[in-house]
């Protein structure tokens, strides 16, 4: 079956007309029809009827992710946003649970009275859902010092092959049941099944944030100068970002090292004493809503408006010298060996294959890998979204993908290999 209008016919009668509708925005890369169920069980029927009438199916957030990568749209989009709600929060044991649809702002405002957070700090918090957070595995500055999802992830549920509804972990800390899905479904971009709920363990909220910004000439000088801050302090996140990417955080266009430090008022002033010693540059230190207003522009980068962006992970001692050879405008994960890659200016469409090539060349030279994030959708057909692992790491991710996904109808085509 491939009419959409057929599709949506066929899912109205499943879940009701009035959930089931034409893609807005972004959602038209990604999905041909719109779907909106309640609950767990009608996915599980959403599920069923794709497999028996082999409908491709995809999960949406907001769908900026998928409508980036994918060749095109699947036939059926499944947006949770009708499933965000908190479902259990225990500030005592530090753990919540909540449904896949709800964003990562909604579920830090349900913890902000109890002074604490789910510190994972995707692009947009109010725009990126748990469930997307999980699947794209998205993550912001603060993976530095506390991790991504998959670091904080106890518990989850997700329909797969079937319309099994698949529990794995629990909503307790200390929980080691059954199967460790939780990593499994992490970065799975939707390809094995759609994650419905998920549990966390949460952290308190630090009492003060400081940012601390130098600006330099030349690249090599602010990486040096972040080894320097890293060996000095621990930090909340620590980055360097290139002239351009600079100038969108509203500083000046040159290369810039942020680092942030959280703690108690003793521990700032304590460490904000230690990256002052560390280098002789001149170093400006933001508090308050200063502070707060250049990590959320960093942490928000967005690089859609740009003709290529990637995502580069090399080891960090490596990640200054990839970029220099890249050529591109960054904002860097410096501690991480992450970097985000866009090119300075848009090259002609049959240029931009090469330069991707070219990228991902000298991230393997350095032991790493590049994921593309976007691409013009007319020339989609002619790149490698995702990097090509080795023989047998390819064909453990095929054989996974062939049970947990027999009838191959999960967000085809859009993981590692064409997966």
């Amino acid at each position: 079956m491939t009419d959409s209008a057929e599709i949506a016919k066929q899912i109205a009668s499943l879940i009701g007309g009035d959930r089931v509708r034409t893609p807005h925005g972004a959602e038209a890369r990604a999905a041909a029809v719109i779907a909106q169920p309640a609950d767990a069980a009608e996915i599980v029927e959403l599920v069923r009827k794709c497999e028996a009438d082999s409908i491709s199916i995809a999960p949406l957030g907001a769908a900026r992710t998928l409508s980036e990568i994918r060749r095109a749209p699947a036939a059926l989009g499944v947006s949770l946003s009708r499933m965000a709600r908190v479902i259990a929060y225990e500030p005592d044991d530090m753990t919540i649970v909540a449904q896949a649809g709800i964003s990562v702002a909604e579920l830090n405002t349900a913890m902000a009275q109890s002074r604490q957070r789910l510190p994972v700090d995707p692009r947009d918090p109010d725009l990126s859902s748990v469930g997307a957070m999980i699947a794209a595995h998205h993550a912001g500055p603060l993976r530095l010092s506390e991790g991504t999802a998959r670091d904080l992830l106890i518990g989850i549920q997700f329909i797969g092959h079937g319309g099994a509804m698949i529990r794995s972990g629990g909503r307790v800390v200390k929980n080691v049941a059954g199967y460790d899905f939780m990593k499994l479904m992490n970065g799975s971009f939707g390809t094995l099944g759609i994650i419905t709920e998920a549990a966390f363990k949460v952290r308190p909220i630090p009492e003060l944030y400081t940012l601390a910004i130098a600006s330099f000439d030349r690249a090599g000088g602010a990486f040096d100068a972040a080894r320097s801050f890293a060996n000095a302090a621990p930090l909340a996140h620590l980055e360097v970002t290139s002239p351009r990417m600079s100038g969108t955080l509203g500083l000046a266009p040159a290369y810039s090292v942020l680092a942030g430090i959280s703690g108690t008022r003793t521990e700032v002033e304590y460490l904000c004493g230690a990256i002052a010693r560390a280098s002789s540059a001149a170093i400006e230190f933001l508090a308050g809503d200063d502070a707060w207003r250049v990590y959320c522009a960093l942490r928000d980068c967005d690089f859609v408006d740009w003709a290529i962006g990637a995502q580069v992970v090399v080891p960090p001692a490596a990640l200054a010298g990839v970029l220099a050879a890249c050529d591109a405008e960054f904002r860097a994960h410096a501690g991480s060996g992450i970097a985000q890659i866009v090119t300075r200016e848009a090259p002609a469409p049959d240029a931009a294959p090469a330069i991707i090539a070219s990228w991902r060349e000298l991230a393997r030279d350095a032991r790493g890998h590049l994921r593309v994030l976007r691409t013009a959708p007319e020339i989609r057909g002619a790149i490698e979204f995702f990097d090509s692992p080795n023989r047998g790491a390819l064909e453990l991710m095929r054989a996974l993908k062939s049970a947990f996904d027999p009838a191959g109808i999960f967000n085809p085509g859009c993981f590692v290999g064409g997966i």
